[in-house]
């Protein structure tokens, strides 16, 4: 009993809704055909064809506006990106342009207050530790700056490390100065 009450009622939701659709598609036919004009009768042979009256141009009682030349103007708006604080870049001092000063520790010791602790041999190349005054430690490999006058590493071998430095003498000669730090002696 329950199951045909159950049948019963999917049934007749079924059928409401296809009514509901029909009656849908049979509402849209009609506001077509009643929006179509009606058909124009043509005229038989020796009839006399009526003339057609002249249409006048309707005109719009609306008035025109004018255009805009200019809609919005944010000359006297804040601009909501700019920050709120401007910062200065710090100046430099300009005695000395040619040192350039990165601000990394490794720059800030002399190459010579260096100490060598160990080397790394391999395949990609060889690689070194090396400690400052401070104690902290850094690695090197070839191509790296170190010092304040940002000395390149050129070599790195079992026995040490080479430091090559550029920078401008007193009488404004460029030098070139190799400093070697080597490992310690074991006793």
């Amino acid at each position: 009993m329950k199951k045909n009450l159950r049948l019963n009622r999917s049934v007749i939701a079924t059928l409401v809704g296809f009514t509901v659709m029909l009656q849908l598609i049979a509402g849209c036919k009609k506001a077509e055909q009643q929006s179509s004009p009606p058909p124009v009768a043509k005229p038989e042979a020796g009839l006399v064809k009526p003339q057609a009256k002249a249409v006048q141009r309707q005109a719009s009682s609306a008035a025109s506006l004018p255009t805009p030349t200019a809609q919005f103007d944010f000359s006297t708006k804040k601009d909501p990106f700019k920050p709120y604080v401007i910062v200065k870049a710090p100046t430099l001092p300009t005695a000395d342009k040619t040192k350039k000063t990165s601000g990394l520790p490794i720059h800030s010791f002399e190459v010579s207050q260096f100490k060598l602790i160990g080397v790394v041999t391999g395949e990609k190349g060889n690689q070194a530790m090396v400690t400052d005054p401070a104690g902290k430690g850094y690695v090197l490999k070839v191509g790296m700056t170190m010092g304040p006058n940002n000395g390149r590493v050129t070599a790195i071998t079992t026995n040490g490390v080479e430091v090559r430095e550029q920078f401008k003498d007193d009488n404004g000669r460029v030098r070139k100065e190799i400093i070697k730090l080597t490992l310690p002696r074991k006793y």
